[in-house]
């Protein structure tokens, strides 16, 4: 049985531990790093053992230890989600470990970046740019970039700048032309950045199909929004979190260059 799953899975879940520290305090423009961890409600120092990913806030049936008020069960449900991602990439990509590693890291990127939009409508440059440069330096591993001759690895940094360069002027283009024509912000510039982040992971065709997939889902919750009355048509709905989850898609399954379309392009 290959270990890897099993120890991505914690890993990921302590990884998704510190995930919720910057959910919660990069929009406040906080350290991430001190003060230690504290009760979100009552502000108190917590313990290690009560700070255990998903297991502290099932034994303490989602309350604080010390003020017994709820905690969100978004805290479990982050460390989960993170810990399941990266357990799913190393079976994925079984074989090749460090670039798997570096997917799980982007991807927990990803969530955070895309919670933080969900609750803010802002996408912090240190992690669409951070995603950005992890996608160049783990470049020369990722299979999306080359095919796997280890005498040409030095190409891929080139297709990945390559990517990033592609999505931010996709992304730019987006911004401008919906803004001509609708008269206002239709792509917010950190979704610019984060088409360059994902563009330097997956390439071209990991730019455009990231950014179909997330109109096809954005558009599908908008009209559901509408239609069921909770919003109407000039409020704004935040796109990261679908290019967010069209991204963490395309670390498993990369559609054909140029879906829907075939352009005909190399990643």
């Amino acid at each position: 049985m290959d270990p890897y799953p099993l120890v991505a899975f914690l890993f990921g879940s302590l990884y998704g531990s510190f995930l919720n520290v910057v959910i919660h305090r990069l929009p406040r423009e906080e350290s991430v790093v001190t003060p230690r961890s504290r009760c979100p409600r009552c502000g108190k120092l917590i313990a290690w053992h009560d700070n255990l990913p998903m297991l502290s806030w099932a034994l303490l049936r989602g309350r604080g230890r010390c003020c017994r008020k709820p905690i969100s069960a978004r805290y479990p449900l982050v460390e989960a989600a993170t810990a399941s991602l990266a357990a799913a990439l190393f079976v994925k990509w079984s074989g090749q470990p460090v670039f798997a590693a570096g997917a799980a890291l982007a991807c927990g990127i990803l969530l955070a970046l895309a919670l933080i939009d969900w609750d803010t409508f802002l996408i912090p440059d240190e992690l669409s740019l951070g995603l950005a440069l992890l996608g160049l330096l783990v470049s020369p591993l990722n299979p999306y970039l080359h095919d796997g001759a280890f005498d040409a690895w030095w190409l891929a940094p080139w297709w990945s700048a390559r990517g990033a360069l592609f999505g931010f002027g996709l992304g730019w283009a987006v911004a401008a032309g919906g803004e001509a024509a609708f008269g206002r912000d239709a792509f917010g510039g950190g979704d610019v950045k984060l088409l360059a982040g994902i563009g330097a992971w997956t390439g071209i065709t990991g730019v455009f199909d990231a950014l179909m997939i997330g109109s096809t889902f954005g558009a599908a919750y908008g009209l559901w929004l509408l239609r069921s009355g909770r919003a109407k048509r000039s409020d704004p709905i935040p796109f990261g979190p679908f290019l967010a989850a069209a991204a963490a898609f395309n670390f498993f399954k990369l559609l054909p260059p140029g879906w829907p379309f075939d352009f005909g392009v190399r990643p």
